[in-house]
């Protein structure tokens, strides 16, 4: 069974938490910025925390060590960590984030965002809800949101092949702990099944599981596709995910180091937003390079409408998991996507 980038890092995490707390004064003394998240080596997250860590590095005499996945834990680990100020940074999606902030499960409403790259960038650039409410909404939290990006077009992994709802009747798909994306998932016609990231390949391997959902990229770098090699592209969302700071370090922080954090952060999000274009289909071309199982369906438009019809009963769920501050959050949301939408046409 593979345990390289899953069973294995655990058994470093309670030694590396222990480490974190016992130079906790003498580090935070020495400006030394701890900052988690909850990919590997040369993923997205990680581009997006060493060109952040670059940045701060570059232009002051702070230092960042970056954790990636496993080295403190799952992502749930990392976010308890950075709450009780273990650590300054985290990036963790709105798939985890969810159970603490509801509305943050926005993302998971299938068909909400478009597939095309350029309108998605363009909505995170410039939407409102993003980059107003969703602030005020991980203030809540004790969670200063520096920068909300996306990562890549959901692509879903299975045993077997599938184009309708009915081939996944029965089937059992990994889900994050994530209500909404439960919901996503049953409306679908599958079995959500919540699983710890670390567990995922060896269920896939073991047929705990029938399938699971991920941008691209991640599947060829956890190895998915050996253990789940029929990839689908439903068109139903894309990954998105949340850098953040602790709320009582951030405001301890002066106005010079505040801004240089935002500095970093907005260049960052520059340096990765150019890093994912075209990551999709280079990620591919390795997993089709690597393996002769692998197959790869992309559903027409006719196919994707079938799984679209299905979506209203998700949002509807959101409504009712998040109230009236959900609802005004999704009409925002959609208004800033009309907006860029009528702009590109």
């Amino acid at each position: 069974m593979k345990t390289s980038k899953s069973v294995s890092t655990k058994l470093l995490t309670t030694a590396s938490v222990s480490a974190l707390l016992l130079g906790l004064s003498t580090a935070a003394s020495a400006d030394n910025w701890r900052y988690a998240h909850e990919e590997y080596e040369g993923d997205v997250q990680d581009v997006f925390a060493y060109a952040f860590k670059e940045h701060i590095e570059d232009n002051s005499d702070h230092s960042v060590q970056v954790y990636r996945f496993g080295e403190l834990g799952e992502s749930d680990d990392i976010m308890g960590q950075t709450q009780s100020g273990i650590l300054q940074f985290v990036n963790q999606s709105p798939g985890f984030t969810g159970s603490l902030i509801p509305e943050a499960q926005i993302f998971f409403i299938p068909y909400l965002l478009p597939t095309d790259e350029e309108t998605v960038l363009e909505f995170f650039d410039e939407s409102e809800a993003i980059n107003e409410m969703f602030p005020k909404l991980y203030a809540e939290q004790g969670l200063e949101l520096l920068k909300m990006y996306p990562e890549g077009e959901m692509v879903v992994t299975t045993n077997e092949p599938i184009s309708s709802p009915e081939d996944l009747n029965n089937k059992k798909i990994r889900v994050m702990t994530n209500p909404l994306l439960s919901e996503t998932y049953d409306a679908f016609g599958a079995t959500p099944t919540p699983l710890p990231w670390g567990e995922v390949y060896g269920g896939l391997q073991t047929g705990i599981l029938d399938g699971q959902e991920n941008p691209i990229f991640w599947i060829e770098s956890g190895g998915l596709y050996e253990v789940s090699p029929h990839l689908t592209f439903t068109g139903h969302g894309w990954f998105t995910t949340a850098m953040m700071a602790n709320q009582d370090f951030f405001e301890g922080l002066s106005e010079e180091d505040k801004q240089l954090v935002q500095e970093a952060s907005n260049a960052a999000y520059d340096h990765t937003i150019e890093h994912i274009q075209g990551l999709a289909d280079e990620s591919l071309a390795k997993i089709q390079e690597a393996s002769d199982e692998v197959t790869v369906n992309r559903l027409s438009e006719e196919e994707i409408q079938v799984f679209r019809e299905r979506a209203p009963q998700v949002e509807e769920a959101f409504i009712e998991m998040t109230g009236e501050s959900g609802k005004e959050l999704l009409n925002q949301f959609k208004e800033d996507l009309e907006e860029v939408q009528s702009d590109n046409e």
